[in-house]
């Protein structure tokens, strides 16, 4: 028997490899595209809207550090002066002790003495408590007035004290940790009147 022999197809050539683009080809400048008259506008456009949204964050960064700054403060004055009411309550209080302790002063009674030893001491305790929590007395008695703390009732002509210093305290003034609660209640000294001199009289020649 004689083989039969297979047909066989011829492999496809290789594709040519392109070649590589020369060194002028690669360095050549592309052209760039004209723009037209509205893509400009549009880039403008961009451009100012860019410009309001980073002014706009800017105002913004700056409102909220002036937020964070302000509820700092605002936080750091609410613990500071958080007795504030309660000591303004308070307050009237020392007034009756002082009112009682005055009282008392002149008397020679025995029981009178010890009862005001007793309430000197409950005052010295109430004062010493308020004054960890910060309130200061405003003396006022022989100081210059000063309107920012004191506040006038009367004024009254002497001699003892310079004219303008406050010549009595009728009530305590208190502040708290620097903030004013109430202003001292004061007389303040006015200079006395100068004494009237007496009218100079002329004698008239006898005729």
């Amino acid at each position: 028997m004689k083989k039969t022999t297979e047909n066989k197809r011829p492999a496809p050539a290789p594709a040519p490899t392109p070649a590589p683009p020369s060194p002028t080809e690669a360095l050549a400048p592309v052209e760039p595209h004209p723009l037209t008259a509205e893509q400009i506008e549009d880039l403008k456009a961009q451009a100012a809207k860019a410009d309001e949204n980073w002014d706009r964050l800017l105002r913004t960064t700056a409102d909220f550090e002036n937020f964070k700054k302000r509820a700092a403060r605002e936080r750091q004055e609410a613990v500071k002066f958080a007795n504030e009411a309660l000591i303004q309550k308070l307050i009237p209080v020392m007034d009756s002790f002082d009112m009682a302790l005055e009282a008392g002063q002149n008397s020679q009674d025995e029981a009178v003495k010890s009862l005001q030893a007793g309430i000197a001491m409950i005052h010295q305790q109430l004062r010493a408590a308020l004054e960890i929590a910060g309130l200061e007395e405003v003396d006022a008695t022989g100081k210059p007035f000063d309107p920012t703390v004191h506040e006038a009732v009367a004024q009254r002509e002497t001699a003892e004290v310079a004219e303008g210093h406050v010549l009595q305290q009728i009530r305590k003034g208190y502040k708290l940790r620097g903030r004013l609660l109430r202003p001292a209640t004061v007389v303040v000294a006015k200079a006395p009147a100068s004494a009237s001199t007496p009218a100079k009289t002329e004698s008239k020649a006898e005729t």
